[in-house]
């Protein structure tokens, strides 16, 4: 196996880490930004939510405007974006402009993201995808997990500009790093189709993207409202509650690890597992939401089979599209970046409106499901 493939590989683990630092980095810096350009709090967090909207709609339309052009090149310019979207959030003197760089950090991760699978796919064997997807996955663990408490200490320290030009150094690595270790790769010319919405119409695909957003939709519907179920219910102080979402994130960590060993011949049992067993999770916090100790143990259940999803499903495209894997690439990111903001949406709703154990409830349902359509999934492939 070349050397210098996972060198590429590990350059563009580098490169998720800081979008997915940069994405979530906002949250623990909402005040501050908002003070100095003189905005609500509320509209400052519209700071996350443009990227999400950029992100969906660069990953539905890159593989047909970027299809003539060296894949090299292609990512080289995402990660570029990424630097001058951090460096003009860094400076920026109004909101107008901290919404561009954010918009421009949204292009950065639909992209990025869309093609990852693809690349990867062409960097290493066959045999050796989940492995690369795992890499890239466990930086996305990795930086999930850091990205709300570094900004916070970064903040303290430097003032918001200088939590966010922190990353700019990184990007800049990142982008250097993969053009020197990336090799050239030129379009395929037998993608068939660079319509993501096209793929819907086969079934095995259309069955399995209804199964991620299912399972997205339930992840972040819980997740995004764990802080304050952890602080009301379990009444955890805020360094326990620190160190449980560190736990964690590094259960992520060693799901993405312990995963990309078993999808090469349990591809399909895993893909029905995960959402299963995160739905007993979900409902083993409504039962024992009250005790930390049966909390604890069920949050890192929960951080060891929610990061590992991802790679899971990376894999499930890579096997199920291999000649359209840019679009399908496109359409998974579009898909999950959607239920990530219907899920928290609702979850919120619900949160609000009938307390937090109908949005566990919610996310447990939703899970089920994913398992429903999984199992679907594996029929209709091996029809």
């Amino acid at each position: 196996m070349p050397i210098a493939a996972w060198g590429a590989v590990t350059s563009m683990a580098l490169c998720v880490s800081v979008l997915i630092a940069s994405e979530f980095m906002p949250v623990s810096l909402l005040s501050p930004i908002a003070t100095e350009l003189g905005v609500t709090e509320g509209r400052a967090g519209q700071a996350i939510s443009v990227s999400g909207v950029f992100a969906v709609l660069t990953s539905i339309f890159v593989a047909g405007l970027t299809r003539r052009f060296d894949r090299r090149l292609v990512l080289a310019s995402f990660s570029l974006i990424l630097v001058i979207s951090g460096t003009i959030v860094s400076f920026a003197p109004n909101y107008l402009v901290l919404m561009i760089g954010r918009g421009l950090l949204g292009i950065a991760i639909g992209g990025f993201w869309s093609m990852s699978t693809s690349i990867v796919m062409r960097l290493v064997p066959e045999n050796a995808v989940p492995k690369g997807l795992a890499m890239l996955n466990t930086g996305n663990a990795v930086a999930t997990t850091i990205a709300a408490p570094l900004g916070s200490m970064l903040g303290s320290y430097f003032g918001w500009r200088g939590a966010f030009f922190a990353v700019v150094p990184l990007a800049l690595l990142a982008l250097i790093w993969q053009w020197i270790s990336l090799p050239s790769l030129p379009p395929h010319r037998n993608e068939s189709s660079s319509n993501v919405f096209r793929l819907l119409l086969r079934p095995p695909v259309a069955i399995g993207m209804a199964s991620i957003m299912l399972l997205f939709m339930g992840q972040f519907a819980l997740f995004t409202y764990l802080r304050p179920f952890l602080e009301t219910v379990t009444s955890v102080s805020i360094s326990t509650l620190s160190l449980l979402l560190l736990l964690m994130g590094l259960a992520g960590v060693a799901g993405t690890t312990i995963v990309s060993h078993l999808l090469q011949k349990r591809l399909f049992v895993i893909l029905a597992a995960i959402p299963l067993i995160m739905a007993i999770i979900a409902l083993g916090l409504i039962a024992f939401g009250s005790s930390s100790t049966f909390t604890a143990v069920l949050l890192i259940g929960w951080g060891l089979f929610s990061t590992a999803a991802p790679v899971g499903w990376g894999t499930w495209l890579s096997r199920t599209m291999p000649d359209d894997a840019e679009a399908g690439g496109g359409l998974q990111v579009a898909t999950i970046q959607l239920a990530i903001t219907f899920g928290a949406s609702v979850g919120g709703a619900l949160f609000d409106g009938s307390g937090w154990r109908s949005t566990f409830l919610f996310a447990a349902v939703l899970l089920v499901g994913s398992f429903i359509f999984a199992i679907a999934a594996w029929r209709s492939t091996r029809r």
